[in-house]
């Protein structure tokens, strides 16, 4: 953008790419994004599939297993999180619609 702008780029202020993390948290977000989904209906998502884990962790060839964990379960708490905040945004969506029905 700055280099469109006619202005010269600054090294420092561009933010890290993908490409920049570190190789473990390459492969956490990779298999992340390959483990199954355990979703209920009325519930949400509740969290990954860890059944197929060890077998990712021998592909990518882990050695760090306790910090490629960390990412892993810090990576989910934010999806369920997201999850969660979704469904509260939807029922109370729902609520609004079904009290506004009651007033008159």
């Amino acid at each position: 953008m700055q280099e469109q702008m006619g202005l010269p780029v600054e090294e420092d202020k561009i933010p890290p790419g993908y490409e920049d993390l570190p190789t473990i948290a390459i492969d956490a977000v990779n298999t992340f994004n390959q483990l199954g989904d355990r979703a209920y209906p009325d519930i949400g998502y509740i969290g990954k599939d860890y059944t197929n884990l060890s077998h990712f962790i021998e592909l990518y060839e882990i050695d760090d297993k306790e910090f490629f964990l960390h990412i892993l379960t810090w990576l989910d708490s934010r999806a369920i999180k997201q999850s969660q905040d979704q469904l509260k945004r939807e029922h109370d969506k729902l609520k609004r619609k079904s009290n506004v029905g009651k007033r008159s």
